[in-house]
């Protein structure tokens, strides 16, 4: 005790005389003596005094003074490591501070205040107060951004912002050893080697805390360096590098113990002893780790070891079984390509094969519309020519075979066109409910002949417009119904339309067609979507039919994505349904009201035709003189060209599409050139490669399909003529 003794003497002979001549303000005389008690470790006395500056600035009312003296006082407990008195001691420092006008010791007293919650692990206060001092330093256009983003970047980590940290770490170690005035770089590059071992990257955790210990030793800060100590022995631990992890371990022990010494002189006798034993205890449990670690090693290595062993077995037996595997594969693949080769070999004749199959049945049923124009025509002539009644049943059986094969023909061209790819899906506002509404309209007359009830069932949710492809749906829903009005008699026919899914921008739709007809057998299901299936050949003979209406049916659900299922019973009836997914439309469409036509409007007409069958040309004539129209008839396309260029007296042009010479669509391009206005109306026996769309876009006005049908020819004539 007498170095105490000999040092309150020392205090008394260097600040006696200050205490005299600091007589205006001694709030400072008593934080100089207290911050000198500080330097020396009697941390005692520097509490007191700092008690007395505080209690003569109280005394005096001094507000920059109870600040001061507060500031002091919570420095002193920081030493000490008394973090909730340090923390008392700054609030209360701040309070005074705050009633001031801002300045550097304000803006310490709230970093000082982070720290204090940086050591009680509450971040957000921390924060906060760092955030406070940055302010301040600004308003004193101060740049303190270099040890307060060392902290930002500590708070960062915490929270497991470890990239946000990361850069602000890296921002300090970017700058030169100069420029460091605040010493701040080795705790930097410390906390850079703690997030790279939390990351597993330990190589570059060891590169980091090497380098933080070097500094450390360089700017002697001994606190720093036990912290950096203890990191490495951890992080070369995680190398298995155990060596190194107890040299660095050693060296932390060695020097921790050497702070306690140092730290004795600021405590007790009684509380260094339980620190003392505190730090012990932990270097023992840190012994004890670093025992059990090595002993895992030692395990570890053997498992490798045998680990090691049976895996150079298996891949011996692995390398083996893949020579003999690649042998085989070698093999194998030479059979593959033999088999692709002739696999190859058999599709190109596939498809050669498909192609001559449309081009054949294309050309047979293009060819038989010629003749089949002239049968069905002349026995529209014959009819209206007033036959005996003995004849006109003969003639009623010839028309009606006609039109069994005009039906039959263009089936068969439909499936072609399907399959051949031909046919595109058009996507058109369309009105689903006046559709069907029409397609029963159509129908009645069939429905009543077998004394049926045709009824529609159309959800009202179901929108209003729709986008889709109207004539596909048509030829879906006139098959489906036509067949169940064909075998239902004294019976029920019903098309029911439900919305099943609606959203943004389409609506998913179930169509079902349900009728109390004869059925469909069991055993004949699975078939009857196939080309000419029906139930039976009794079934065939009695109603008829071509037995490709379902397979067109089939091929255009699949064209639109959907889905077509078959239920049925024998004498109690069938229902084909099927799903479809329909855009919603945005047009308002207006329901086309039926086409008149006057016969006034033909009377006197001179019509140029183009045909070059002798047959068509006798029919055509014939019914267009019926009508009371006259006519040229010339059979080839030149002519029809050198005719058109001199004469005007025609009112209208019948061209045929196939001529020959030049054919009718070359023929019409060049009459276009000099005569833009004439109707030029198509004959056609659509092939597999026409459509309405092809022939008018070489300047025809419209088309009649081959063979004619009357009231159609007059109406689409008359049409162009009015």
């Amino acid at each position: 005790m007498k170095w105490m003794w000999l040092l309150l003497l020392f205090q008394s002979l260097c600040f006696g005389q200050k205490k005299t001549v600091s007589k205006v303000d001694s709030t400072s005389y008593y934080i100089e003596l207290a911050n000198f008690n500080k330097k020396t470790n009697n941390y005692k006395f520097s509490l007191a005094f700092s008690q007395k500056a505080y209690n003569y600035a109280s005394a005096h009312q001094s507000t920059i003074g109870k600040a001061k003296a507060l500031f002091s006082l919570g420095s002193t407990y920081t030493e000490l490591k008394k973090t909730n008195d340090a923390l008392d001691a700054f609030s209360k420092s701040v309070e005074f501070y705050s009633q001031l006008p801002p300045s550097t010791d304000y803006a310490l007293c709230y970093y000082n205040l982070g720290l204090c919650y940086m050591n009680l692990e509450d971040f957000t206060k921390a924060e906060a107060n760092f955030d406070k001092a940055q302010s301040i330093y600004n308003i004193l256009k101060i740049d303190a951004s270099e040890f307060l983003n060392l902290q930002k970047g500590i708070l960062y980590k915490n929270r497991g912002k470890l990239d946000l940290a990361s850069k602000l770490f890296n921002e300090i170690i970017s700058k030169s050893e100069t420029k460091d005035p605040f010493k701040t770089r080795a705790e930097a590059l410390y906390q850079l080697g703690t997030i790279e071992e939390k990351l597993n990257h330990n190589n570059l955790a060891a590169n980091y805390l090497n380098r933080a210990l070097q500094k450390a030793q360089t700017d002697k800060n001994l606190d720093q360096k036990v912290k950096i100590l203890l990191a490495l022995s951890d992080t070369y631990d995680k190398l298995l590098d155990v060596k190194k992890a107890h040299e660095y371990l050693k060296a932390h022990l060695q020097l921790k113990d050497s702070l306690l010494h140092m730290t004795s002189e600021k405590l007790d006798a009684n509380d260094y002893e339980a620190f003392k034993e505190s730090e012990r205890m932990k270097a023992i449990e840190q012994m004890t780790k670093e025992n059990e670690a090595q002993q895992k090693t030692n395990k570890f290595a053997k498992l490798i070891s045998i680990l090691a062993i049976a895996l150079i077995s298996i891949l011996s037996l692995l390398s083996l079984s893949l020579y003999k595997n690649n042998i085989i594969r070698n093999q194998s693949n030479i059979l593959l390509k033999e088999k692709n080769f002739e696999l190859q070999i058999a599709k190109d004749k596939a498809e050669k094969a498909s192609k001559a199959r449309a081009e054949f049945l294309s050309t047979v049923s293009h060819e038989l519309r010629t003749p089949l124009n002239a049968i069905n025509g002349i026995t529209h002539l014959l009819i209206e020519d007033n036959p005996k009644p003995t004849q006109l049943h003969y003639l009623n059986s010839l028309k009606f075979s006609g039109n069994y094969l005009l039906t039959f023909i263009n089936e068969i061209l439909e499936i072609n066109r399907i399959e051949s790819s031909n046919i595109e899906i058009e996507y058109i506002d369309f009105n689903l409910k006046q559709l069907l509404l029409d397609i029963q309209n159509s129908l009645h007359e069939i429905a009543s002949k077998n004394h049926n009830k045709f009824t529609l069932h159309i959800d009202e949710n179901i929108p209003e417009v729709l986008l889709g492809d109207p004539t596909k749906l048509s030829q879906i829903f006139i098959n489906l119904i036509n067949n169940a009005l064909k075998f239902t008699h004294h019976g029920e026919v019903s098309v029911i339309a439900k919305l099943v899914e609606t959203g943004n921008d389409f609506s998913r739709i179930n169509f079902a067609v349900t009728d109390t007809g004869i059925g469909i057998p069991e055993e004949k299901q699975e078939t009857i979507f196939d080309s000419f299936s029906q139930g039976s050949i009794e079934i065939n003979r009695k109603y008829g039919g071509t037995g490709l209406g379902l397979t067109i049916v089939k091929k255009l659900v699949d064209l639109l994505g959907g889905e077509i299922n078959l239920k049925s019973e024998v004498n109690v009836g069938t229902t084909f349904s099927l799903e479809l997914n329909l855009l919603h439309g945005n047009a308002d469409i207006q329901i086309e009201k039926p086409v008149y036509y006057s016969e006034e409007v033909l009377l006197g007409k001179y019509i140029l035709v183009v045909e070059d069958n002798k047959i068509n040309q006798m029919v055509t004539k014939k019914m267009l003189e019926n009508k009371g129209m006259t006519c040229k008839i010339i059979d080839n396309g030149e002519e029809a060209i050198e005719l058109l260029k001199t004469a005007n007296d025609f009112d209208l042009v019948l061209m045929d599409v196939h001529l020959p010479g030049i054919n009718g669509t070359i023929a019409t391009q060049h009459i276009r050139e000099f005569d833009k206005a004439k109707p030029i109306i198509a004959l056609t026996a659509i092939s597999l490669n026409e459509n309405r769309e092809m022939l008018l876009s070489f300047g025809m006005t419209d088309v009649i399909t081959k063979p004619f049908e009357p009231e159609n020819f007059y109406k689409v004539i008359a049409q162009n003529l009015g």
